[in-house]
């Protein structure tokens, strides 16, 4: 066993690399990095890395996304990158006239018959191309025509694969009925293993109008097509699949007790099943059935923070609570402010609004610490500030302690009497102090006075990053802009809907797809009421959401990345991807730790609906895994029913405001607009919101549960747990009948089994209770039991009573370690289990077990308990550790 308490976790660590023999360790595995930051994920892959607790986006410079391995030859950066690559057609299902396939290798735009065109609109339609050689394919880009189309396809999936007749999916989506080129990620990697093909099969699913053939225009692969490099990965990954076909015989052995067969194939090949940890931990549990020293192995992988990745899969449980204030001291009801935080000192500032009849001018400070707010201004325009506004955007630059405020509305009847200069001001928190940085910004290179855009600061380069919004006098949507704070000076990143100003040209403009090196750059469209947060790791811009020009609500999700210029499409409409609603005035935060982008829902409105509606969700991206979650979601529409729960959750509302304590861990929102039938009503309610999880602690108590659980049934089977008797092939015997002692078994489950079961968490403590059927029975229940059968806790394990709630709150507030168990109850009084009728002990014993006579409750059942409850403990370690998933049983076909 390794002393270092981080050999779990080690940063460093290849997948299966523990796994393989010394030998084999000489050449490394390719690791996955090299092969750039695009992932497997949606239209532009998310970015996965080698230390999972690294903050998210560290990962190698974008200008150099390939890093060969130590002892591997060198090749420059500029080979590295991704290059067109050349392909040939091998065959199709069918062409319809003379759209023959081969069009597809030309990018003619202008030509109309410059296409594949099936002859039949099924789903038996493909065709297949092979590359000029072997590679690692990052991207296809599909070309249109420049026009819209009713043949472009509205669904497609792609296979790859290394000979046409052993093919996987790599991508299932769409293309938009537009006339813009798209690029999509096609997966490359298994477990992190980099693998090669050679084989593209194009599959179209539908067309975008009904009834019609298929048509494809053009079609380019971009990736790594280096002999050198891609020899080493076809390498690497042949030798992977070889390992994962020895790992799963040798589980399948070791489930079927053939451990003799097991333990010479782990001889021989040098190859490990598992992690020592877990070897040593199925030794324990399943052969000897040692369940304290299993317990103390358990104890061991949560020192070693080896439960983190199963704690991070567990789905969050939101905890509400409202922040009461004294009503005197504490800003008025208000929708279309602006709220910004100071993480270090844990203070939120908030400025302006509308109540309902005016604009407001007042300017506030909440101290976490003391639970207070502080009029730090009740008109900032008299203290040389910005005059009373809403729907203005404030970004805050924490080292100089300074806040930017930008924009306001200006209802159009009152347009012409007003003043619709772009002012611009910064507030000084160590001085208290305003200042106008700008009469009007347009004037500078700046944008229009605008409204409902948003602002992002870069700390690293002090610039402040501007995006949409509506200008008040053009009435159009405004593109990106920054802010460069140091100079004072505007600049014009790009304008509505355009590429970048520096011209650089869309996927295969006018090219031969088997040359050239054009890269491809998506549009960033404006939009008003979105949500745009920056991640100062990957220095990229997260854009999603919002309203565009023509009204539409969107839900797409774009990423600009600042340093180069270039755009990514990860979404044009999440909401098919299991995310939610097209939004508008949603608001959202990120934890950059974590990897994790928060929103809390606005106005929603559904594809098939007319109106809008104010919703009350709040939804988490991973954007590692390019993933949506909701957690929490109260459709309830009726005010009689929010005014019942006013103290213990938010009603639905848009134009509020939310930020969030990335130190902390806790969300925070004030005001907005209930949406109700009062127009003019406006909310001035404080909350709080705590996203829980498990702990180390929780899960591990889980995990002795468990365990505790298995060596209580062993009793009620009838003599002491301990290794099952086999006979001299390893077999268990199956003739021995066991005598339960019911009186030592429930004395065992009053005491030791109760201290580790989570009694507020409704299903855990109901599970607990049926045990009581192992008494009666001989070890198996009466009835199938209702309780959990893996090793994940209910939400109710962390979704508790009030009182258990305000404490876990309270405890993180102060920055104290909690427990979601504590207040556990103590053990009843000897002899007695609370919901058990005071039950002390059973002597009789059905003469069946589920019909079967009880002669045949043998040792072979206790080695399958044993071994089903070592894969359930396996849920709570990293895939890297356990043995591969997946049964061999399972790789035999039907026919």
């Amino acid at each position: 066993m390794a002393n270092n308490p981080r050999s779990y976790l080690d940063p460093n660590h290849t997948p299966y690399h523990s796994f393989i023999p010394q030998q084999q360790q000489q050449q490394p595995m390719y690791p996955s990095s090299m092969f750039g930051s695009m992932g497997m994920g949606g239209q532009r892959g998310v970015y996965e890395m080698e230390n999972p607790n690294a903050a998210f986006g560290e990962r190698h410079p974008k200008s150099r996304p390939f890093l060969p391995p130590q002892n591997f030859p060198q090749s420059s950066p500029s080979k590295l990158l991704p290059v067109r690559l050349k392909y040939d057609i091998h065959s199709w299902s069918s062409h319809s006239a003379s759209y023959h396939p081969r069009h597809i290798m030309e990018n003619r735009p202008t030509d109309q018959s410059s296409r594949w065109s099936s002859d039949t609109n099924n789903q038996l339609q493909f065709i297949l191309v092979k590359l000029d050689r072997m590679s690692v394919v990052h991207t296809i880009t599909f070309g249109k025509y420049h026009k819209v189309h009713v043949c472009n396809l509205k669904e497609f999936k792609v296979y790859g694969g290394l000979s046409p007749d052993n093919m996987h999916e790599l991508l299932h989506s769409g293309l938009r009925n537009d006339t813009e080129p798209e690029t999509f990620t096609l997966k490359y990697k298994t477990k992190d293993v980099v693998f090669p093909c050679l084989y593209f099969k194009i599959v179209p699913l539908l067309a975008w109008g009904a009834n019609f053939n298929f048509s494809v225009w053009y079609v380019e692969f971009r990736g790594v097509c280096e002999p050198e490099i891609v020899d080493r990965v076809y390498w690497n990954y042949s030798q992977y699949r070889e390992r994962e076909v020895i790992r799963l015989c040798m589980k399948h052995l070791r489930q079927r007790n053939l451990l003799e067969t097991f333990d010479c194939m782990q001889q021989r090949t040098g190859i490990q099943l598992e992690d020592s940890l877990l070897t040593q931990l199925h030794k324990q549990l399943v052969m000897e059935g040692g369940f304290a020293t299993a317990e103390k192995l358990i104890e061991e992988a949560a020192e070693r923070n080896v439960f983190a990745e199963y704690i991070s899969e567990c789905p969050y449980q939101p905890a509400w609570k409202k922040v009461v204030t004294e009503p005197d001291e504490s800003p008025t009801m208000r929708g279309g402010h602006h709220m910004e935080i100071d993480v270090e000192t844990g203070r939120i500032y908030m400025f302006g609004g509308w109540d309902g009849s005016k604009n407001l001018s007042d300017f506030w400070m909440f101290d976490q610490d003391t639970r207070k707010w502080t009029c730090l201004s009740p008109d900032t325009q008299r203290d040389g500030g910005p005059g009373p506004r809403s729907c203005h955007k404030m970004a805050f630059e924490p080292t100089t302690k300074t806040i930017f405020t930008l924009g306001r509305y200006v209802d159009a009847e009152n347009a012409s009497q007003s003043n619709l200069e772009s002012d611009f001001y910064k507030y000084e928190v160590v001085t208290n102090r305003w200042t106008r940085l700008s009469a009007n910004t347009v004037t500078e290179g700046g944008p229009e006075l605008i409204f409902d855009h948003q602002m992002c600061i870069d700390v690293e380069t002090q610039t402040i990053y501007v995006f949409g919004g509506k200008a008040i006098q053009s009435q159009s949507l405004s593109g990106l802009y920054t802010y460069d704070i140091p100079t004072n000076t505007w600049r014009l990143v790009r304008s509505d809907g355009a590429s970048t100003p520096n011209g650089s040209g869309t996927a295969g403009s006018n090219s031969n797809a088997n040359s050239g090196t054009n890269s491809s750059d998506n549009q960033l469209k404006s939009r008003v009421g979105h949500s745009m947060l920056f991640n100062p790791v990957s220095r990229e811009l997260y854009i999603f959401a919002g309203q565009a020009q023509n009204k539409d609500h969107l839900s797409d999700f774009y990423i600009y990345e600042i340093d180069t210029d270039i755009v990514h499409v990860c979404s044009r409409d999440f909401t098919k991807q299991g995310g939610p609603e097209a939004g508008f005035t949603q608001r959202a935060t990120i934890d950059v730790d974590l990897g994790e982008v928060y929103m809390l829902s606005g106005l929603m409105r559904a594809k098939t609906a007319v109106h809008e509606t104010v919703r009350n969700s709040f939804w988490v991206y991973q954007l590692r895994k390019d993933k949506w979650t909701k957690v929490y979601e109260n459709d309830h529409r009726g005010q009689e029913y929010w005014a019942k729960v006013a103290d213990k959750e938010p009603c639905p509302r848009f134009a509020h405001q939310m930020v969030y304590d990335s130190k902390r861990k806790v969300q925070f929102m004030f005001g907005g607009n209930s949406g109700g039938e009062n127009n003019n009503q406006r909310l001035d309610d404080f909350w709080e919101l705590w996203l829980l999880r498990p702990t180390a602690a929780d899960t591990l108590r889980r995990a002795k549960f468990m365990i505790r659980r298995q060596k209580f049934r062993e009793m009620c089977m009838g003599g002491p747990p301990g290794r099952p008797e086999v006979d001299n092939n390893g077999v268990p015997i199956g003739n021995r009948i066991r005598t339960p002692d019911t009186a030592q078994a429930l004395s065992y489950l009053q005491t030791d089994v109760h201290a580790v079961v989570n009694h507020v968490d409704e299903g855990e403590s109901k599970e607990f209770r049926e045990l009581t059927s192992y008494l009666f029975n001989g070890g198996f229940p009466l009835a199938t039991p209702t309780g959990s059968p893996t090793g994940y806790m209910s939400a109710n394990s962390v979704a508790y009573g009030n009182a258990h709630m305000d404490m876990e709150i309270e405890q993180k507030a102060r920055g104290v370690g909690s427990d979601l168990v504590s207040g556990i109850p103590s053990p009843a009084s000897p002899g007695v289990i609370e919901g058990m009728g005071g039950l002390t002990g059973y002597g009789g014993m059905t003469s069946t077990v589920w019909g079967i006579p009880r002669a045949a409750v043998v040792e072979g059942d206790i080695y399958r308990l044993r071994a089903e409850l070592y894969e359930q403990l396996l849920s709570f370690f990293p895939e890297w550790m356990k043995q591969p998933t997946g049964n061999l049983a399972d790789m035999i076909p039907f026919s």
